[in-house]
């Protein structure tokens, strides 16, 4: 399944509605954001249908409770609040895209879904500032049951980020 959060193009919302993604339309789901479907189980009804051209795809997870970036074996965190949708324009001059894939939590700490996540980076910022503002997601999450990633163990990287804390629906695993 590959779902979205996206907004009728005359709606100017922020965060959107869920969507499942069917070819050329998105299906309007009765949740409040990705993280409450995957929360209610990965199942909500289906209300109104949208044809993809008439709608704006927004970041799928808006507001993570966390953002762990892995390289090598370890992590650090990313500002969740620098989330920003795929295609968005990004406000620092010369910041260089890095692609990654992120593992979006879902229900009871198990992987939800996949997005690609953009990490901007920008040399001429000193330190971690140099990575602290923008990181673009989605526009689709893709169900593991749909398709995963290829070349990271997933598993072994979640289990390593929920070692002795808790992951919460909407946390965000990337490598």
């Amino acid at each position: 399944m590959k779902l979205v959060m996206f907004s009728p193009v005359e709606m100017d919302l922020e965060r959107g509605w869920p969507g499942r993604l069917d070819g050329d339309r998105v299906i309007q789901l009765a949740a409040q954001t990705v993280q409450a479907f995957f929360t209610g189980g990965g199942q909500a009804r289906e209300h109104a249908l949208y044809p993809v051209a008439e709608v704006v795809f927004r970041a799928p997870v808006l507001h993570p409770p966390s953002v762990r970036i892995f390289e090598g074996d370890d992590f650090r965190f990313a500002n969740p609040a620098a989330i920003v949708a795929a295609g968005a324009e990004i406000p620092v001059a010369g910041a260089v895209p890095v692609e990654r894939h992120a593992a979006v939590i879902g229900l009871d700490g198990a992987i939800g879904g996949f997005t690609p996540l953009v990490e901007w980076t920008s040399p001429e910022l000193a330190g971690e500032k140099s990575r602290d503002f923008a990181l673009a997601l989605g526009p689709v999450v893709t169900t593991p049951d749909e398709d995963v990633p290829p070349g990271v163990d997933w598993e072994r990287l979640v289990a390593h980020a929920a070692e002795n804390t808790l992951l919460y629906p909407g946390d965000l695993i990337a490598a």
